[in-house]
């Protein structure tokens, strides 16, 4: 009886370790998994090969293999790593599978040659996926930056005991006036304040949709117990705002001073020049 031609999965368990010293060395022959130490190199290609192999046994990418490529991709992506060198690391495994195919089934150049297709056919696969994970990763990446940013740009700051000030930076969408909103309420509760100074001089353009946010953000302080001042209303915006029809039915300043002394008048203070000393 003939004997049956080994398969990818008898070939990667007889020279797994001469794949995992070749995969190595191609990897550090492209220069790429400068990032990693050594051990760590080692460890993610064993537990990929190890998936490889139960991906082989079924013929097709297995669910382990998958979450174990997107885990490593999205790390990586994390890390700073370029998506080329996530599929270096893939494609690199192509050499020594090929390798230990060909030397397992020299006599068999045939069945050689099959096991080596069927390999890169996988792994090419697999590149796909790299693909898909890496863009979502960045994504993830790009959501949590703007996150951050629109946080940052949207500060609350406490100007006179009672009076904070939210200055604006930036076009308002729907959901940077969500932040702004929940940064502003809390800020009243935390304060204790009654009023509150919305200044837009950064605000490139206010239009209808924009007002409408201004109007939502005036409209959640007041429920607080807070009154609101638009400040830094320009020429320009303030012609386009009446030509649009737009009425913000708030006490507006032009400049964050005149706002700042309006609210301080209207909370019985003020500030006045001290005479010089011996004056």
């Amino acid at each position: 009886m003939a004997r049956r031609p080994a398969g990818l999965v008898d070939i990667i368990a007889a020279h797994e370790d001469e794949i995992i010293r070749q995969w190595q060395a191609e990897l550090a022959s492209n220069g790429s998994e400068r990032r990693l130490s050594a051990r760590e190199i080692e460890t993610q290609c064993r537990s990929m090969l190890d998936a490889f192999r139960e991906s082989a046994e079924a013929g097709q990418a297995s669910e382990r293999l998958h979450d174990l490529l997107a885990g490593m991709t999205r790390t990586r992506a994390l890390q700073g790593f370029p998506i080329s060198e996530t599929v270096s690391f893939v494609l690199s495994l192509k050499r020594p599978l090929a390798d230990a195919a060909i030397k397992a089934l020299e006599r068999q150049p045939a069945a050689a040659l099959r096991e080596v297709m069927a390999a890169g056919d996988l792994i090419d696969g697999l590149v796909r996926n790299v693909t898909e994970a890496f863009a979502r990763a960045r994504e993830e990446i790009i959501l949590h930056q703007q996150q951050e940013i629109s946080e940052l740009s949207t500060p609350v700051v406490k100007l006179w005991d009672g009076i904070l000030a939210l200055p604006l930076i930036g076009t308002l969408d729907s959901s940077r006036t969500q932040v702004v909103m929940e940064n502003l309420l809390q800020a009243i509760v935390d304060e204790g304040a009654q009023m509150t100074i919305i200044d837009i001089t950064g605000v490139p353009t206010v239009d209808t949709l924009v007002a409408q946010h201004l109007l939502k953000t005036i409209a959640a302080a007041r429920l607080m117990g807070a009154e609101c001042i638009i400040s830094g209303i320009r020429p320009q915006i303030a012609q386009t705002m009446v030509h649009l029809g737009v009425e913000l039915s708030v006490v507006s300043k032009a400049t964050l001073a005149e706002a700042l002394g309006y609210a301080l008048a209207q909370s019985g203070r003020a500030v006045v020049a001290r005479r010089p000393a011996g004056g």
